[in-house]
């Protein structure tokens, strides 16, 4: 099964950037969006693959948290 998770981007050097993950930070590749700092993607296998609306990130975190109990 794969997985991608929402996480909030906080920096951003070239084509990279850090990603918040609700306290876990990780350096993921933005090759696929256009994204800027304080947007919300979605991350797999350390690249961001989709920008998400902040609405719908917090949303899809709940409910993740919820099927994983975490």
């Amino acid at each position: 099964m794969c997985l991608a998770y929402p996480g909030k981007l906080i920096t951003i050097e070239g084509n990279e950037g850090v990603v918040d993950f609700e306290g876990a930070r990780r350096r993921v590749r933005l090759d696929l969006v256009d994204a800027k700092k304080g947007d919300y993607v979605l991350v797999h296998t350390g690249f961001a693959i989709e920008k998400l609306d902040p609405k719908n990130a917090k949303k899809t975190t709940k409910l993740l948290r919820q099927v994983f109990s975490l």
